[in-house]
């Protein structure tokens, strides 16, 4: 284990001075990467930390002192996917818990795990991230389990097993959706005919509701209030399915293209939702209207993906415009770009960073390349402009950053740092 690099006083002072504010989940407490806090972009952050992560692409969630994240541990002579939990100040490993032994990996004849190939049935490890409510920790195996954990001790407090409990299925290269929560509920798909869709009580991991038959992809689930009213969207096989998070019951569909792999997090601002995916679909927006009580969609824009798409990484938005990494198996060169929102005009491209991830701090991004470099840079649709550029970890980076009280938690497939970045 990498030992943690902490300077006591500075920290202090530092946590002092920071707007504290929770990361709580994927993509952030409003799943859709922003964040409210401002950040100081340098070309040589402190690091206040390190940690190994062997294996996934999950990303991480931070609250109540907690950094939680999925990786790979040998365990019994067996690779299985852990929730591992670790002080969010100092990178102090607080417990670990398992999800199962992760059977979703190709061997190799030596019998070690296929790290890396094409062929591998569920990537490089699990990629599915934690999320953090109330002292308890939620996270998802690519088996589809869903446990709930002490956020302070591991210790499970329920668990439910999809496959066994609710006739799921899973699919190739094996879950990497997270558990998205709201309300005082956890929100998953994964389950099996009449309840594809699942809503569950924190507390109790009571079946608050479940519906639909469809088919999942690797997308999480969002949560966005459109014309008053609070929905979860999915992104199945079938397209969008936005459902009223209370009930469940079905708001709107939205058909859109599926092949092979779908994988970003659907995106609504206001009235408008985005969605992409790679393999030769592309890209589309829609208005969301009302009428009489019933929505319905309408198609604002299609783009085909030699101009616009994104795989896993989701982009973000900040004043009707998208920002974040556009492209498709482009390792090591994916861009950055900006595109208008209502009508899908690209306004700026800029070449060299590969498929990690985006998120928005005030009116700067934060952009993880797939080789572990960090950029800063400004979200103006004008024009590319970077503030400050680092080398911040090494290993393959296929995750988005996170932000919490002054502090970028970036993670790879080797190896996990924490940053102070605090604009105060």
């Amino acid at each position: 284990m990498l030992r943690p690099l902490l300077n006591l006083a500075f920290v202090f002072a530092f946590t002092a001075a920071a707007h504290a504010a929770d990361w709580s989940q994927y993509l952030g407490p409003t799943r859709n990467g922003v964040s409210t806090e401002t950040v100081k972009p340098s070309s040589s952050p402190r690091k206040l930390w390190e940690h190994e992560t062997p294996g996934g692409f999950s990303s991480f969630a931070i609250a109540d002192g907690v950094a939680a994240t999925m990786t790979l541990r040998d365990i019994d002579g067996a690779p299985q996917e852990i929730c591992l939990a670790l002080d969010a100040k100092t990178g102090r490993e607080l417990w670990t818990a398992s999800l199962g032994v992760a059977n979703y990996l190709e061997k190799k004849p030596n019998g070690e795990a296929n790290s890396g190939t094409a062929s591998n049935h569920g990537g490089d490890g699990p990629r599915s991230t934690p999320a953090i409510a109330k002292g308890r920790v939620f996270a998802t195996s690519g088996n589809l389990v869903l446990a709930c954990l002490d956020a302070k001790t591991g210790k499970q407090i329920w668990k439910h097993d999809l496959v066994k409990e609710f006739h799921g299925k899973n699919i190739h290269w094996a879950n990497a959706a997270s558990p998205v929560i709201d309300g005082g509920m956890v929100f998953i798909a994964g389950g099996g005919e009449d309840q594809s869709l699942l809503a569950f009580d924190q507390q109790t991991g009571r079946v608050v509701w479940k519906t639909g038959n469809e088919t999942i992809t690797h997308s999480t689930p969002t949560i966005a209030t459109i014309l008053g009213t609070r929905q979860v969207i999915f992104f199945v096989h079938s397209g969008l399915v936005a459902v009223d998070e209370k009930t469940g019951k079905t708001l709107w569909r939205q058909p859109f293209r599926f092949n092979v792999s779908t994988a970003m997090s659907p995106l609504a601002s206001g009235d408008i939702v985005y969605c992409s995916a790679g393999y030769q679909v592309g890209a589309a927006a829609w208005r969301v209207t009302k009428a009489g009580g019933s929505f319905k969609t309408t198609e604002l824009w299609t783009q085909p993906a030699s101009v616009i798409n994104n795989h896993w990484s989701t982009p973000t938005i900040k004043d009707g415009f998208l920002y974040g990494l556009f492209g498709f198996k482009e390792f090591g060169t994916c861009p950055l770009k900006c595109v208008e929102l209502a009508t899908g005009k690209v306004r700026w491209t800029q070449e060299g960073f590969g498929p990690g991830g985006t998120i928005l701090a005030s009116d700067t991004l934060i952009v993880l390349g797939d080789a572990g470099q960090v950029s800063f840079v400004k979200a103006d649709p004008a024009s590319y402009h970077e503030l400050a550029k680092f080398q911040a970890i090494t290993g393959k980076c296929w995750n988005a950053p996170a932000l919490s009280d002054g502090r970028l938690y970036v993670r790879s497939t080797k190896e996990a740092a924490c940053f102070a970045v605090s604009g105060h």
